[in-house]
């Protein structure tokens, strides 16, 4: 058995002329989280569909779990569990009705069903749901549910395809605090999000933009690959100091959060901090300037070439 539970090398989908995912080549270790960070469109969905076999790639090898991807699909279906961002159970059979057709098609015996279900109805905290219909629940205990159900068989691998998009903070936080318990039990998990702070929660990450990947590595030292000088600008006028910023042709990119700017600028100007002062000073703004830390969103937007997104921070 390898130390890595999906190994993919110039993996390649395309569709007609469209190229959905250009070579990409990942290294996803057993027993993590790791993540795919990236806008709508940048591949995230078709890869995760090509690692558990739901999808031929055009060019590209393919192993998770040991098993050669797609020629051995139907063996690796038993060994992992697939939470699609849809809800995807059926809306008018209650909780338990659910997971008992679930533990069936996974082919849990009879004679272990019952407390499987039990356990997994207490740890994702459904018993007071358990005799109601499906559709009837909010969109954080339908996702308690999906993962309740993905993971009865107790899977090796758990691919989860944007599972926190439709819920609030709260329940996306103790969704996350699922996950690290799954990890730490030995589960590896792959988790497509489209959120920086989940991004962040990742023990790895790999961004994906247009379906290359552009960034790979540990959240808290992406920051050290970013091609940019970061400076935090607090000035009283943040929509007039960052139309002024965006105006020289060293700056790359101009964010706002809140009364603040992130300006990231070509790293071989060693008097950035300098120039964007006498840019204020020019046209009569006001702000304090100096070289910050990159985030994890400045490093999304160098690497994906200094573009706008709808990625949420």
């Amino acid at each position: 058995m390898t130390d890595d539970a999906i190994q993919c090398d110039g993996l390649t989908r395309r569709f007609g002329s469209l190229v959905a995912v250009d070579n990409v080549t990942l290294r996803i270790p057993r027993g993590r989280i790791y993540g795919f960070l990236g806008p709508n469109g940048s591949g995230k969905s078709t890869t995760i569909r090509m690692l558990c076999g739901l999808l031929k790639p055009s060019a590209g090898d393919v192993r998770v779990l040991d098993l050669s991807i797609p020629r051995d699909a139907e063996r690796l279906r038993q060994r992992i569990g697939y939470m699609t961002q849809k809800f995807s159970f059926y809306e008018d059979l209650t909780v338990a009705e659910n997971l008992d057709f679930i533990a069936d098609i996974f082919g849990i015996p009879r004679q272990a069903k019952r407390a499987t279900i039990t356990a997994n109805l207490e740890r994702y905290w459904l018993t007071k749901q358990v005799g109601q219909r499906a559709g009837t629940l909010s969109g954080g205990q339908k996702q308690r549910l999906a993962l309740a159900g993905v993971t009865l068989h107790n899977p090796e691998l758990l691919l989860l395809d944007e599972p926190t998009s439709a819920v609030d903070p709260q329940s996306r936080r103790e969704f996350w605090e699922s996950l690290f318990d799954l990890a730490d039990k030995g589960t590896t998990v792959l988790v497509s999000t489209h959120f920086m702070d989940e991004a962040e929660r990742c023990h790895r990450l790999a961004i994906l933009d247009e379906g290359k990947l552009v960034a790979e590595g540990v959240p808290a030292t992406l920051a050290e690959t970013i091609d940019a000088i970061v400076l935090d600008v607090e000035t009283p006028n943040p929509r007039a100091v960052q139309a002024a910023l965006m105006t020289v042709d060293f700056v790359r990119a101009v964010t706002q959060l809140g009364t603040r700017l992130h300006a990231m600028v070509d790293p071989r100007r060693s008097d950035a901090a300098e120039n964007l002062a006498a840019v204020l000073r020019a046209n009569a703004l006001d702000g304090q300037i100096k070289i910050t830390r990159p985030s994890l969103e400045d490093v999304f937007v160098a690497a994906t070439g200094f573009r706008q997104h709808s990625t949420q921070s």
